[in-house]
Parts: structure tokens; sequence; C-alpha cells
């Protein structure tokens, strides 16, 4: 080995440490940011020692050159345009649509190298399995992420897309998928076996994601996001690059323990969930009120009455914060009872919003304090001594319903608002969450329903407390 590669060796090692220690700060949200930053300069670490080990070892044409600086350059404007525009309730598509474009990537080397090695003879049983499975993995994750984003984004129905004979259809395209690759690993030069893994790959990806509802996005998400890091995986070892091996082991295990996680949280198998055809979508609705029994309907003046005199308050987040964009108006509100003495925290639940974390990202823009996000597990002791719970948004993931059998969310882990002394909801109707049921939360006697938008009722809420209290 020469001192040049053994400096690029190094330098790989460097750059997947970066992503280990840059993942390991990411576990929490104080170290989140430093955590990316770690993981950013490993990246940069090592596209640089690719590109001198490129540069070095091939005799790379003008076009070459040009072709690699043009599409860098268009990729980094690309990236940096939609990173700094996007809104924040638009952060889930563009993971979603990243995410897509990571795993046809990796398809994409895979197939590079592929064809290198069929050129030149050295087309061997490694590089043969390695690009079937890059294939079949990477395709399904690009059409499945494509879906995901349209669903998220609202251009694809969010509700799970039944068609006659869906589940069937899924199964044929999955055991095509399987056998394509298979049968292209045994035989190589088969350009057909390649188009039909490819094809049936590609269909499988948005026949799945299809059948899936809006509901269990987090979870498709993240399972999308372990699978292309499986496909970054297996096409480094398509082109015998190490830290594309490192660096894909790390995101598609992490985002397998992650799948896991939520899954759990939702206290469904990850098999139920892609299955699909869980709930029926956000029903938005235009009563306030109506329903199997009588619900409490206050006003913004005696919402602000229940905050303004009481000792602690959890504020429940969900995504109706999110699409209102009302993050900065609930922090707003939080300061004005803070100012009074009031211990304010919010309550996280792992499936809130539509991507994992969606809910902390959110609060964290506005600059709500870090300590005060507290995850699910930490916060279920505190509402039997909570004053005032002020759901923004949720639905299903606080619905009593969930503790007792025969319901669409039985045994599904929720927040224990109902526990709370008294519970105010601001939510724009009484229209069903993804599950499709009533949530008794609503009927029960202690809650009052603040029907308006989120921004708007905060605001309200704010400039009702401001006025009772003198402010």
């Amino acid at each position: 080995m020469s001192g040049f590669d053994a400096t690029v060796r190094l330098l790989y090692v460097a750059a997947a440490a970066c992503f280990v220690v840059g993942l390991h700060l990411m576990n929490a949200p104080p170290t989140a940011n430093k955590g990316s930053r770690v993981s950013a300069t490993g990246m940069v670490v090592a596209v640089a020692a690719t590109i001198a080990l490129v540069a070095h070892d091939t005799a790379i044409s003008a076009t070459g050159w040009t072709v690699m600086l043009v599409g860098a350059i268009l990729g980094s404007a690309v990236g940096l345009a939609f990173a700094q525009k996007v809104k924040m309730t638009a952060i889930p598509q563009l993971v979603s649509l990243f995410n897509a474009m990571g795993g046809g990537a990796a398809a994409l080397v895979a197939l590079a190298g592929f064809v290198a090695a069929s050129s030149s003879a050295n087309l061997g049983g490694r590089v043969a399995v390695s690009t079937a499975i890059d294939v079949a993995i990477g395709a399904v994750t690009f059409s499945g992420s494509v879906v995901a984003s349209g669903k998220l984004q609202g251009t694809i129905a969010g509700r799970p897309i039944i068609v006659p004979g869906g589940r069937l259809t899924n199964s044929v395209l999955a055991l095509a998928t399987v056998v394509g690759a298979v049968l292209l690993a045994a035989r190589p030069h088969s350009v057909a076996m390649l188009v039909l893994t490819l094809a049936a790959a590609l269909a499988f990806g948005v026949a799945m994601v299809l059948r899936i509802g809006g509901a269990d996005m987090p979870v498709v998400i993240s399972l999308l996001n372990a699978l292309t890091g499986t496909a970054v995986a297996v096409a480094g070892f398509v082109i015998d690059n190490s830290v594309l091996i490192i660096a894909g082991a790390l995101v598609g295990a992490s985002g397998g323990i992650l799948t896991k996680l939520m899954a759990d949280a939702m206290n469904r198998s990850i098999v139920a969930i892609m299955s699909g055809g869980f709930g029926g979508g956000d029903s938005p609705g235009t009563d306030t009120g109506g329903g199997s029994a009588p619900v409490r309907q206050v006003s913004a003046d005696d919402a602000a009455i229940q905050l303004a005199y009481a000792s602690k308050v959890v504020i429940v987040p969900g995504y109706g914060l999110a699409a209102a964009q009302a993050q900065h108006a609930v922090r707003d509100l939080a300061q004005l009872l803070e100012e009074r003495g009031i211990e304010v925290s919010y309550a996280i639940h792992p499936v809130a919003g539509r991507m994992p974390g969606h809910m902390n990202v959110l609060l964290a823009e506005a600059d709500v304090p870090y300590t005060q996000l507290k995850p699910m597990d930490e916060i279920n002791p505190e509402f039997p001594r909570t004053d005032v719970a002020l759901v923004i948004g949720a639905n299903d993931v606080i619905n009593p319903a969930a503790r007792r059998p025969g319901t669409a969310v039985s045994g599904m882990p929720i927040l224990d608002v109902d526990q709370a002394k008294s519970v105010i909801v601001i939510k724009r109707s009484m229209g069903h969450g993804y599950a499709g049921i009533e949530n008794e939360l609503y009927t029960d006697p202690k809650t009052s329903m603040f029907f308006a938008d989120a921004k708007a009722g905060l605001v309200a809420l704010g400039a009702a407390v401001k006025t009772l209290v003198g402010g």
C-alpha cells in the first residue's frame, strides 16, 4: 500500500469517526446541532478523499471533471435552496424527498460499478450479488419515498389508497422483486433480469406506500431511511468503498432501531403498518359540536382564566400546531404564563407530527427550552398534578379509547391528558384523526373545547391572558 492510499484510508476512518460521534450527539436535543456539524464535516472529508483517490488512480478527462463539477454545484445549490426556503411544516416531505434521492443515487452507483466490472471482465460474485440487492432496495426506497413525500405534501391523498386485490398485487410485486434480484445475481449479464428487478421494485415501492395512511408516516419515513442506508452500504460493497459501507450501515442500523421504537409507540407491528389500510386520513369536518355526546365549548376569555390562575400547565402539541405554523404563538403564550410563575412544560408523543422528532424540531425553531420538552414516559406521571393540559391539534395520541379493547387505537401508548385536573383543546372542528374514531377526551366533563385555528386560537388566548392580568 502506497503512502497516498494509506492517507486516504486514514481520512476514511476519520470520516467514519465523525459519523459515529455525530450520531451520538444527535441523541439529545442540546447537542443535536453540534452532531449535525460533526457529521457534515465527516462527509466533506469523505467526499474530498474520494475525489483525490479517483484523480490519483484514474485518468479522468476534462469532460469527466466538468460533469462532476457541474453535478456538485447544481446539487449543492438545489439542496441549499430547498433547505433555506422550506417551511417547518414541510420538513417531513423534504426529508422524504431527500431520502428518495439517496436511495436512487445508491442504486445508480451500484449500477455504474456493475457496468464497469462487466466491461472489464472483473464481474465477480460479490459485485453481482451486491448489485442485485442494491437495485432492489434502492428502487423500492426511491419510489416509496417519492409517494410518501406526495402524501405529506397533499398532492397524493393522505388516506390509505386501497384498490381491489391490493395486498395480492403487493405480494406479487414483492415476490417479483426478490425473484428478479436472485436471477440477476445468478445471471449478472442478463439485461432482462436487471430491467425486471428494477421495474418490479419501483412498482412495489409505489404500491406499498399508497396503502399507508398519514398517521403511519413517521414509521414509514424511518423505515425508508433505514432502507436507504442499507442501499448505500451495499453500494459500498459494489465499488469497494469502505466509507460508504460504514456510513450506510450506521444509517441503516439507527433507522431500523428508530422504526422499531416508533412502531412500539403505536403498539403495532412493523408488518401491520407496512400492510397499510389503517385509518381513513384526517377528517377535517366543519361542525363545532355534535357526535355521540355533548361537548363543552369555551371562549378565549374563559380558557385564559383557567390558564392564568393555574400553577402547572402542560402543553400537548400535535400536527395541527405544525400545520398552522403556530410554534411561535405557543412559545409567546408560554412566556406569558411563565412570567406569572406558572410551571410550563410540553408533552411530546413519539409519533406526534409527520416524522420522527417533528414536534421537537418545530418547537426548537421557536426557541422553546429543551428542558421543557418531555417525552411521553417522563411527562405522563406529571399529568395528575397538572392544573391545565392545553392540547393543540393532537388527536389519536391523547384518546383514552386506547386503554380499552375493541377500538382502532386499542393498546396504543397515549399521553395521559385525561388525568389532568382540567383540559383545554384547541381544534378547528370535531373532525376525527387518522384512526377514524371519535376522541373520548373531547366529551370528558373536565374538557373544554376552544374551536379555532391553532395559531389564531393561541394569539387570542395570549391577548386574553394579557388583558386579564393587566399586561
